[in-house]
């Protein structure tokens, strides 16, 4: 199966011009799934909700769904993103797959980063696993990496690859993911954006280095910093179903939550 990461510098409310940069980056790729950064379409650094209101769309029905449904069909890619989705009054920081069969699947972003708590609403259902041809696949979004809990979930519920769709700033999560993929003996696709974003005062800069890692935490595939780039490697998912770690240990099968399953914090 062949997998890879779209990495881009999207221009903040510029939506048609990052989807037209997007088909031309992947229109002549060859691959079986894709994964686009957070928030592609219209870039991060939003001023305020009203504004972020504005640039967000439904799903399904938005303009961006419905463009990267007909692209996933013509390149016969399935493709994951992200992207600010407005359901009712709730405005969510959710990542999307789109099959060439047309189905269509949401996460929303549990884990908000700083100001985006002031942006958008926390995500509202638990993490599921879909199908995408012979691999089984879960989505995660940016610094929901910081919450193990939320991979070991995904893994835990048949996952053979977490899909990891970002706008990283720090510089630990290209890091962690090594770990996210040994302890829970799964393939890692984190697809990062790079760039500068100015806005309203504010600045960050981001850190690139989309990345694939394997079943063992080994690093698979690294982007550059401050290139855009489509990366894609050939991977075999049937390596993320064995939770055997040594010869007598099992990564699952060797859990024991009854001593740790009450845990809480005040």
């Amino acid at each position: 199966m062949k997998v890879g990461f779209v990495q881009i510098f999207p221009l903040f409310g510029k939506k048609e011009e990052n989807l037209r940069k997007t088909e031309e980056l992947i229109k002549k790729e060859k691959a079986n799934l894709l994964v686009l950064p957070e928030l592609f379409n219209t870039g991060y650094l939003f001023r305020d909700r009203k504004e972020l209101s504005g640039l967000a769309e439904e799903i399904p029905g938005g303009e961006t769904t419905e463009f990267l449904l007909q692209l996933s069909h013509r390149t016969e890619i399935s493709l994951i993103y992200g992207m600010a989705e407005k359901h009712k009054d709730r405005i969510y920081n959710s990542a999307v797959l789109v099959t060439p069969q047309g189905k269509i699947r949401v996460y929303r972003k549990l884990q908000l980063f700083n100001q985006e708590k002031a942006l958008f609403d926390p995500g509202d259902k638990e993490p599921e696993v879909f199908e995408v041809e012979e691999a089984k696949v879960g989505i995660m979004v940016c610094f929901d990496w910081l919450f193990p809990e939320i991979a070991r979930v995904i893994a835990l519920k048949g996952a053979d690859i977490i899909c990891h769709p970002s706008n990283l700033v720090l510089p630990y999560a290209q890091e962690a993911m090594f770990t996210r993929s040994l302890e829970n003996g799964v393939y890692t696709i984190t697809c990062n954006r790079i760039g500068e974003e100015k806005r309203g005062g504010m600045k960050l800069s981001f850190t690139g280095k989309s990345q694939i890692t394997d079943p063992k935490g080994n690093l698979v595939l690294r982007a550059s910093e401050g290139k855009e780039e489509v990366g894609i490697v050939m991977i075999n998912p049937l390596l993320a179903r064995s939770k055997q770690f040594t010869k007598n240990n099992f990564i699952f099968k060797d859990r024991r939550p009854k001593y740790y399953k009450r845990i809480s914090t005040k």
